[in-house]
C-alpha cells in the first residue's frame, strides 16, 4: 500500500451545492442564466477542434483582459477558475510551515489549499456582524504568514468591506505578508464605497486581485478565472500551473464573453436586486440577514441550520448548509426565490 501524506486525513473537503432532481438549485452562487448564446457559439467552434491542445499562454485572453481592465498583460495570469489560482498563489509564495490567514466563514478553499501546499492555515473568526474582522486578522499576522486572503464580497456571508477600512487594512499589512484580494463576486456589487481592488494595485504593491467568470460571466462549469498581481508574481503564478488547464473552449467562452460584457453585467444586477429582495423579505419574517454586495443571502441559524436545509429541500428548493454556522441561498429567478421565500415562511 503506498503510504500518503499524514496531514490528508485531517484536510476538510470541498462540499459543492446539491444538485436534486425536481427541485430548485439555489446551493452554488451560480447565476440561473445559461451561458449567452455568442458564447455557447464560440464554445461549440472550439470543440470543433478538441484534438489540438489549447494556447498554453492563453494569450488572447489575456491581451483581450489587459485592454479590459486597463492594465499591463504582464501582470494578468489565467488559470482554471478562481480557486486553482488560490492553489498557485499557496505554491508560488509559501514554504512548508509559513502561514496563511484567513477569515472565518469564508470560501471553504482557503484551509484546503493551504494544507495542500504545506502551509498552515490559520482562520480568524469573523465579527458578530458577520464580517471581516480586521483587526484580528492584523493581530494574526506573524514572522512566518505569507498570505493574507480578503474575500470582498465576502462568501459566503455576502457582507463587503468600505474603501475607508480596506486602505487602513493594507497600509498597515507588513510589506513581506500578500493581500489577496479575492473578488469573485465583484459585478454583484451594488454600494459605491465597496472598493475595486484593481485601483489599490499601485498603492500597494503587496496586493493581488482574483476574478473569476464562473459568475457573474455565467461560465462556471468551463473553469476560467484570473489574477492581477505585479509581474514577478503573475510570472511566478503561471509558473507553478498545471500545463494546458485551461481548456481551448474555456479560452473561447470567456473571449466571447467579453464581447457582449453589458448585457452579462445587466443581468448580474438582477440577481444581485433578487438576492436583495429576498433578504428583505427575510427580514420582515424575523430572520437575521446581514446586509449581501452579492447574488446570495446569509441566514446566521447556527445549530437549526441543516433543519432549514432539510426542511427547504422538502419544499424542493436545494441551499448551502454550513452547518454549523448558516445557510447560503443563491439568487434564481424570480420565480425559483419566491419558493424559497414560502418555505422559510412556513418553517418554524
Amino acid at each position: 500500500m503506498t503510504p500518503l501524506r499524514p496531514d490528508l486525513s485531517s484536510l476538510p473537503a470541498y462540499v459543492a451545492g446539491r444538485t436534486v432532481p425536481g427541485a430548485v438549485k439555489l446551493a452554488s452562487n451560480e447565476v440561473a442564466l445559461p451561458p449567452h448564446p455568442h458564447v455557447r457559439e464560440a464554445v461549440g467552434e472550439a470543440v470543433a477542434a478538441g484534438n489540438r491542445y489549447p494556447d498554453i499562454t492563453v494569450t488572447a485572453l489575456s491581451e483581450k483582459l489587459a485592454g479590459h481592465l486597463g492594465v499591463p498583460r504582464e501582470r494578468i495570469t489565467v488559470g482554471c477558475g478562481s480557486v486553482a489560482l488560490c492553489g498557485q498563489l499557496i505554491s508560488a509564495v509559501c514554504s512548508p510551515g509559513d502561514e496563511v490567514v484567513f477569515p472565518w466563514r469564508s470560501f471553504e478553499a482557503y484551509p484546503i489549499v493551504s494544507v495542500i501546499g504545506h502551509a498552515t492555515p490559520v482562520p480568524v473568526p469573523n465579527t458578530a456582524g458577520h464580517e471581516h474582522d480586521l483587526e484580528a486578522m492584523l493581530a494574526a499576522i506573524t514572522d512566518r504568514t505569507r498570505i493574507v486572503f480578503v474575500c470582498n464580497p465576502n462568501n459566503p456571508t455576502g457582507t463587503a468591506i468600505r474603501r475607508r477600512e480596506l486602505t487602513d487594512f493594507l497600509a498597515r499589512v507588513p510589506e513581506h505578508v500578500l493581500v489577496v484580494l479575492d473578488e469573485a463576486y465583484r459585478e454583484f456589487v451594488a454600494d459605491p464605497e465597496v472598493p475595486d481592488g484593481l485601483t489599490m494595485l499601485d498603492a500597494h504593491p503587496h496586493v493581488a486581485v482574483l476574478r473569476t467568470f464562473s459568475k457573474a460571466h455565467r461560465l462556471a462549469g468551463l473553469r476560467v478565472g484570473y489574477a492581477v498581481a505585479a509581474p514577478d508574481l503573475a510570472a511566478a503564478l503561471r509558473s507553478v500551473a498545471i500545463p494546458f488547464s485551461v481548456s481551448s473552449p474555456a479560452q473561447a467562452a470567456a473571449l466571447a464573453a467579453l464581447d457582449v460584457l453589458d448585457e452579462l453585467e445587466a443581468d448580474a444586477r438582477t440577481a444581485a436586486s433578487e438576492a436583495q429582495r429576498m433578504a428583505a423579505t427575510l427580514r420582515e419574517m424575523g430572520y437575521e440577514v446581514p446586509e449581501t454586495q452579492a447574488n446570495f443571502c446569509w441566514l446566521p441559524l447556527g445549530d437549526r441550520t441543516q433543519e432549514f436545509a432539510e426542511h427547504a429541500l422538502d419544499h424542493k428548493v436545494v441551499v448551502r448548509a454550513f452547518h454549523p454556522d448558516g445557510v447560503r441561498i443563491s439568487a434564481g429567478v424570480a420565480d425559483e426565490n419566491d419558493l424559497l421565500i414560502e418555505a422559510a415562511r412556513s418553517f418554524s
